[in-house]
């Protein structure tokens, strides 16, 4: 199993990134994917998922009502569209799978991406 992401990038406050999460080995729609975050000196975040169980999709209470995600089965991709950035969303994004479908804290994740740096400058 492999998860490739792609689309980080600097932005200033208040822009937009969409990142891509392209995987391999696995069929997406039949695993919960999503997203978490590291920031210098903190532990990682579970951003968002999507549950292949329920199909309910997962926000951190810090992102709600800003990021958004997606998937195309078609492409085998999860995207994660991030709208009005603020400089605490500065961190390295990771794109993850959960087998299990259990979500929330690193240890339930089976297979990580390498990382995509965002940056939002204020």
């Amino acid at each position: 199993v492999q998860l490739v992401e792609s689309g980080g990038g600097v932005v200033q406050a208040g822009g937009s990134l969409r990142l891509s999460c392209a995987a391999s080995g696995i069929i997406i729609p039949n695993y919960r994917l999503g997203w978490f975050r590291q920031s210098p000196g903190q532990a990682r975040e579970g951003v968002s998922s999507w549950s292949s169980y329920d199909g309910h999709k997962y926000y951190a209470d810090s992102v709600k009502g800003r990021f958004t995600i997606s998937r195309d089965n078609a492409k085998n991709t999860v995207y994660l569209q991030m709208n009005n950035l603020k400089p605490e969303d500065t961190a390295i994004y990771y794109c993850a799978v959960s087998y299990g479908d259990s979500w929330g804290d690193a240890e339930y994740i089976d297979t990580w991406g390498q990382g995509t740096q965002v940056t939002v400058s204020s």
